[in-house]
């Protein structure tokens, strides 16, 4: 997982309430057994039409917004099911932050263990930031997670983390990671276990 420290770049407004997951990443998408091309799949019903030609309309398509690293996002992102699909396709189109009031438990957990930061504000800052970068011109905003902090000229916005999550978003550790830097624990805990019990031993081949 990429360590993910400071972003800056272009933000986007998408603020529709309740997107789920089959609208970040159509079910149609899932049929794949790797992570390759995910990124065509997100949004893909607004961000293309019929015929495959881009939606002119839609922000992601608009020369101000095309390649936006941050997203300012509606309640309730990533409703819906489960799927971890969408968080990779988000991060395979570039997306690194995602600043909202309220984030699905599933889909914010997902974001963590991919390296997307996905940061809970206030309405009222959410909003303000809504109303900031829907202006092209006031779009470049910084996203700061060791002094969780978003900024831009006249704005400054801190945000809360947790510690835990904080941590794994900047050492790039995924739950793997995090599980062996308890191996020496582990590893004595099991000798001890079988030399208190040898039975438990199993021995294949």
């Amino acid at each position: 997982m990429t360590p993910v420290s400071l972003i800056e770049g272009t933000a986007a407004p998408f603020g529709q309430p309740n997107v789920d997951t089959d609208v970040i990443m159509p079910k149609r998408f899932l049929k794949t057994v790797t992570r390759a091309g995910l990124a065509d799949g997100v949004f893909a019903d607004l961000r293309f039409q019929a015929d495959g030609s881009e939606a002119p309309d839609f922000i992601l398509n608009r020369p101000d917004y095309r390649g936006a690293q941050i997203l300012v996002v509606g309640d309730n992102f990533g409703c819906g099911s489960s799927r971890e699909h969408a968080v990779w396709g988000l991060a395979q189109l570039g997306v690194k932050v995602l600043l909202g009031t309220t984030f699905a438990g599933i889909f914010f957990d997902n974001c963590r263990r991919n390296g997307l930061l996905a940061v809970t504000l206030d309405s009222a800052t959410r909003d303000a930031l809504l109303a900031r970068v829907a202006d092209p011109a006031q779009a470049q905003l910084t996203v700061d997670l060791p002094l969780q902090e978003i900024r831009a000229p006249g704005l400054r916005a801190g945000f809360d983390i947790e510690p835990a999550r904080k941590q794994d978003l900047l050492t790039g550790a995924d739950p793997i990671a995090q599980t062996l830097t308890h191996a020496e624990s582990i590893r004595r805990f099991e000798a001890e276990a079988f030399a208190a019990a040898p039975w438990r031993r199993i021995v294949v081949g």
